[in-house]
């Protein structure tokens, strides 16, 4: 793809100069240049660019813009169907997932090198992160209310005031409100496309929030024994080998069940649990949403090369 994104380059530059000159038979003009450091006038093309290679740089995004947010990992990175990688969704159009025990999906966040792991990229080109440790150990909410994130909870309160205030200017500009999944779901459920439609029927637009129990379970790449709740909880132990979320500790979800005033955490032995959320504190790892608009400027995903984010936004 780069190979033929600079012979582009080099086509493109010949013709737009040719054009410039009055003939078109100069398209090939580029290979004569002796250096692409070969200085020139731009007060006659009204570029930014003094040398040849800048012009050529300068020309090429102008008429092919480098794509940003989600669409320009999707550029770069191949879709696959088993195994650790990037997956298209089959649940929800234009979404793709993240899935398997260590897909390459870190990202450098609010100065935090390799910190953060891409969950989804969406179908708008946005792309939802989750902080890969825990921020410490908080109650979902610590009154005996309503299992209703929206209420606002405890939880709720502390990430979106709290913990944004604390993010760095440039990772609060990196950001945009997102519409989070908050629709209770029934225990035990063996159709994960009804829950996803359960968990979507209720929304709440904040700057923060937790992983959904479809995206816990969505993040497994052995879809056969894990695919589904009910299998999850049947083969909790070797689910726990194919998702990159599970970390050894038990962590809150933004999900609540149907039935009683409980909430969905995923525990130490990768299981989907359910407690009541003020009894009982667990790890929290926060969720993010980066703009379509951010700008990748350089990794591939690895935690040793984790993807890096423009400041300019």
């Amino acid at each position: 793809m780069k190979k033929i994104k600079e012979i582009s380059k080099k086509y493109l530059i010949g013709f737009i100069l040719g054009l410039m000159s009055g003939s078109i038979v100069m398209v090939y003009a580029v290979t004569y240049f002796p250096s692409s450091q070969t200085t020139y006038d731009n007060s006659i093309t009204g570029m930014q660019a003094t040398n040849v290679q800048g012009a050529i740089d300068e020309l090429y995004n102008v008429c092919f813009p480098p794509k940003t947010g989600g669409d320009a990992i999707l550029d770069n990175t191949d879709i696959v169907t088993s195994g650790d990688g990037l997956y298209a969704d089959e649940y929800e159009e234009g979404k793709y997932m993240y899935k398997g025990k260590s897909p390459n999906n870190y990202v450098t966040f609010n100065d935090e090198e390799a910190g953060w792991r891409i969950i989804s990229i969406n179908s708008d080109g946005t792309i939802k992160i989750m902080k890969n440790v825990s921020i410490g150990a908080l109650f979902w909410d610590s009154t005996d209310g309503s299992n209703n994130w929206a209420r606002p909870t405890t939880l709720n309160v502390h990430l979106n005031e709290t913990y944004y205030n604390g993010l760095t200017s440039t990772a609060k500009k990196q950001t945009v409100e997102n519409d989070f999944s908050i629709g209770s779901i029934t225990w035990n459920n063996n159709d994960l496309s009804l829950q996803i439609a359960d968990e979507n029927a209720i929304k709440w637009s904040g700057k923060i929030g937790l992983i959904t129990a479809s995206e816990y379970i969505r993040s497994n790449s052995n879809i056969n024994n894990c695919g589904t709740y009910s299998l999850l909880i049947r083969n909790y132990d070797t689910c726990k080998n194919y998702t990159w979320m599970y970390n050894n500790t038990t962590f809150w979800t933004i999900t609540t069940r149907t039935d009683n005033p409980h909430v969905y955490p995923v525990d130490s032995n990768g299981n989907l649990a359910n407690n009541l959320m003020y009894y009982n504190d667990y790890e929290v790892r926060p969720v993010v949403t980066l703009s379509s608009e951010v700008q990748i400027t350089g990794g591939d995903g690895t935690q040793s090369n984790p993807y890096t984010l423009s400041t300019n936004i």
